[in-house]
């Protein structure tokens, strides 16, 4: 007699929760922690041309000092609007035009701003573990399904308690960021 159920796919799962944490190390990058980085600029679009583009695709991001980006604008007509893109950003930094060249001095952090951007990082968390047991909930959905289409019991439990596992690691592992990231962000 052959089995007509599915083992739920693991390593799709594992992918997935995989994908959840990448996210939030990206979204992590965005935080600004008083130190000058390109990829704080990732998030912000300008209307280029009809439509909205990132700006690092409409000039040169350079991290001279610490302190300090410069975004050099390769058209001269976009300078304005790249500015107005920053200071509508939320980003909390003044642009500083010169030419074609806008310099981003990037101002020492307050305790206040530290405090709230703790509390975007730990959103940012959640935001990843409710992906994570999304996930899980997908896997154990196959798992109920697999059940119902003959897999026995024994091997259920198995399965069960291997999705369960895999979610614990990447939760704890999302946990372990959140920490490292906040402890950072608090750092004077």
């Amino acid at each position: 007699m052959t089995a007509d159920y599915e083992d739920p796919d693991m390593d799709d799962l594992k992918h997935r929760m995989d994908g959840a944490l990448r996210a939030l190390k990206n979204e992590f990058l965005s935080l600004r922690t008083g130190r000058a980085s390109a990829s704080m600029l990732d998030p912000i679009n300008v209307d280029a041309y009809g439509s909205m583009t990132p700006l690092n695709q409409i000039g040169t991001v350079n991290v001279p000092e610490p302190r300090m980006i410069t975004l050099n604008i390769w058209d001269k007509a976009l300078v304005s609007k790249a500015e107005k893109a920053l200071r509508e950003s939320g980003l909390g930094i003044n642009p500083v035009v010169d030419g074609t060249i806008i310099r981003l001095p990037i101002p020492e952090l307050n305790e206040e701003r530290r405090r709230q951007l703790t509390k975007v990082a730990a959103q940012y968390a959640e935001s990843a573990r409710i992906a994570i047991r999304n996930v899980r909930q997908d896997g154990m959905q196959q798992l109920k399904k697999s059940k119902n289409d003959g897999m026995p019991e024994d091997d259920e439990r198995i399965w069960h308690d291997e999705i369960q596992e895999m979610t614990d690691k990447h939760i704890a592992l999302v946990d372990k960021s959140l920490e490292s990231k906040q402890e950072e962000i608090m750092q004077v």
